[in-house]
């Protein structure tokens, strides 16, 4: 077992980053007079600062941005906190003419109910800000900072708010650590899911379909179909058992669950219908039915729907269940961020002596997993409750003991196993303890790719009961699990983790077969039957291009295996095979060829390029 200490706010990199972030807002006021101020905190690789700006910035700017934050930097520039009490601190922001920041100040003091806000002051700006900071602006290495992109972002990530320009800096401690990030990142690019999704013909977004719910084309309908393949049939050895429920649900569903008091507004809109048998009046009841966020009231409706014994549990229900959140539009981000998803999602109904085992088993199958995939820059963060917390009533359920106890047997389980983590006080579902599977991709980014949930609080509002072996009623523990997360989020990963290159098994077209003429395509096209009939995704190019051009087009779509034929192959029954990334072909007979293509489909084997 190993916990991550990450660092915290009072790390030299956290202070370093933020303090940066105010000498670049310093830069953008004298280059910008009018400037509005948003928020510019440190990020994982340096920093970003929000704008509402008089006139458009550029990349172009940022050279004269560096060099005014080079200067400001050598001028030793004092950092000074100052507290004011809270009308005071608001006055001061309405004569600096910050209207987002007075925004903020007047919530911040509402929702907290606090007598003073904190101000700090380098130089010339003065920000509203908690901190902490550098002492001293020359204790910022002035060759270890870049300025490297810019976007729009909504005020407060909010579409119906004004667009801001957000400028983000790289920061490091050195500037041999930037040089090596800013390599890293430039190669990293070639790797984003969007781009390579875009050259391989993954998905599509529309909008006449919706912002965030993406239209699967037939390659990425493919990937689908293999995850879902390789989720039954491990699931199904392990004793899961298969399910299938409705996109949509009544009202009730999710008062009971607890989804529209906590969660409405990521839900999307109810659906309102009187039934036309009903004469409409101003008195009429109404149905309200709710596209579905989360599959579990569904499942446990399943588990309700017949009694259940001591000896039915555990009770493992899973299904690719498609669920919808009404994401911000600004928030919405490609594959990892939507609104319709379809969530390798199961429900584990078990008693409080299954629990521990139950917890380790989900565990080691999103290990294996991940094994079968090549991850292994990923650790957990074990989020928990937070007694302490004065909204505590209102962010979870209320029963210390049961929090106590599962959080207890959730980090058993994590230290048996000896799986490194993090833990994060107040990051708890309102209904338990949860584990994140957290990945930092091959381009840099962190991200959770599934989820486990410990919940002991639901079932009981769905009064969900087991005949015990003394026969009473008793409550089930539910675990939550999901290790290959949603089709969206995981195959995003696998593009960024593969570059596109997808094992055979996995792979969009497995086999392209390029006659080398046209005397050629019939004995092509023989092989092309013989693989479909085996559901090997395959391919013919009988097209009129060069041998040449057709073997450098599967390369460009990263196909896996290309099969050469010629009037060698043709007269031996034979094929000339070549692998993506291998300079070196090799022939073989066609039988010998099946043999081994299927071999390394079922065992979902990967042959790596050298």
């Amino acid at each position: 077992m190993a916990v991550i200490q990450k660092e915290g706010r009072d790390s030299f990199v956290y202070r370093e980053r933020h303090s940066l972030a105010h000498v670049l807002a310093q830069a953008v006021q004298k280059n910008f007079p009018g400037v509005k101020l948003a928020f510019g905190p440190p990020i994982d690789d340096g920093f970003y600062y929000d704008f509402l700006l008089p006139r458009p910035l550029s990349e172009e700017d940022f050279p004269a941005l560096e060099k005014d934050m080079r200067r400001i930097i050598a001028e030793g520039q004092q950092f000074v906190r100052e507290d004011l009490p809270a009308a005071e601190a608001l006055a001061r922001i309405e004569q600096m003419d910050q209207p987002f920041k007075l925004e903020y100040a007047r919530e911040l003091i509402s929702s907290r109910n606090l007598d003073s806000l904190s101000f700090y002051t380098n130089g010339p700006f003065v920000d509203l800000c908690e901190g902490p900071h550098v002492d001293n602006t020359r204790q910022l290495p002035p060759d270890a900072f870049a300025l490297h992109n810019i976007s729009g972002a909504y005020w407060r990530g909010d579409e119906r708010n004004p667009m801001l320009t957000r400028v983000y800096g790289y920061a490091f401690p050195t500037a041999a650590e930037l040089k090596s990030h800013v390599a890293a990142v430039a190669l990293a690019k070639e790797r984003d899911h969007r781009k390579l999704a875009a050259e391989l013909g993954i998905y599509a977004i529309s909008d006449q379909v919706g912002k965030g719910l993406p239209l699967w084309l037939p390659n990425g309908a493919a990937i689908r179909q293999e995850l879902e393949k390789l989720a039954y049939e491990w699931e199904f050895k392990r004793g899961y058992k298969r399910v299938a429920t409705p996109h949509i649900a009544h009202r009730s569903l999710y008062v009971t669950s607890g989804h529209i008091p906590l969660y409405e507004d990521a839900m999307f809109p109810p659906m309102e219908h009187a039934p036309q048998s009903v004469a409409l009046t101003a008195d009429s009841p109404e149905e309200s039915f709710y596209l579905r966020p989360m599959n579990c009231p569904h499942h446990h409706m399943v588990f309700a729907a017949q009694p259940r014994s001591y000896r039915d549990l555990p009770l493992r229900l899973t299904e690719y269940g498609t669920v919808y959140r009404y994401e911000r539009a600004g928030q919405l981000q490609g594959l990892t961020r939507v609104r319709g998803m379809s969530m390798n999602d199961a429900h584990l109904y078990v008693t409080p002596d299954q629990l521990k085992d139950e917890l380790k088993a989900v565990m080691e199958l999103h290990r294996d997993y991940y094994g079968l995939f090549g991850f292994t820059n990923y650790y957990l963060r074990l989020s928990m409750w937070d007694p302490n917390d004065p909204k505590r009533r209102s962010k979870y359920v209320e029963d210390p003991e049961a929090w106590t106890f599962s959080e207890a047997v959730l980090k058993e389980a994590v230290d048996e196993l000896g799986l490194t983590y993090t833990i994060e006080k107040g990051e708890a579902a309102f209904y338990g303890p949860k584990v994140d599977f957290q990945f930092r991709s091959v381009i840099g980014r962190e991200f959770t790719l599934s989820t486990n949930q410990l919940d002991f609080a639901v079932p009981s509002r769905f009064n969900l009961r087991y005949t015990a072996p003394d026969g009473s009623l008793q409550t089930p523990y539910v675990i939550h699990r999901a290790p290959l997360g949603t089709h969206e989020r995981f195959i995003a990963f696998l593009l960024e983790h593969y570059g596109g290159a997808f094992p055979t098994w996995l792979a969009p077209v497995q086999v392209r077969i390029v006659p080398i003429s046209d005397k050629f395509v019939s004995y092509a096209r023989s092989i092309e039957d013989r693989l479909r009939d085996l559901l090997v995704r395959t391919e013919l190019d009988a097209g009129s291009e060069t041998t040449g051009k057709k073997i450098r087009n599967a390369a460009i779509s990263k196909t896996p295996i290309v099969l050469v034929i010629g009037g060698r192959e043709q007269e031996q029954s034979s094929v000339t095979v070549r692998r993506y990334g291998i300079e070196k072909q090799e022939s073989m007979t066609l039988d010998a060829f099946v043999v081994m293509l299927t071999a390394e489909i079922g065992s979902r084997g990967h042959v790596k390029a050298v």
